[in-house]
């Protein structure tokens, strides 16, 4: 089995970490940018983020 360091270890785990914090951040703004670039008609950006537009 492959051994590794506890350097290694340490920076896998801060890489998931890391990676974990930008895919919380990062899954809504980019559905919500697929949704708005690929629909016909555009709404206007105003409308997409106004409730009461």
């Amino acid at each position: 089995m492959l051994t590794l360091s506890e350097e290694t270890k340490e920076r896998i785990a801060r890489i998931i970490d890391v990676s974990r914090v930008a895919l919380h951040y990062g899954y809504l703004p980019l559905i919500l940018y697929l949704g708005y670039s690929h629909s016909e008609p555009k709404p206007s950006l105003i409308r997409l983020f106004s409730p009461l537009a």
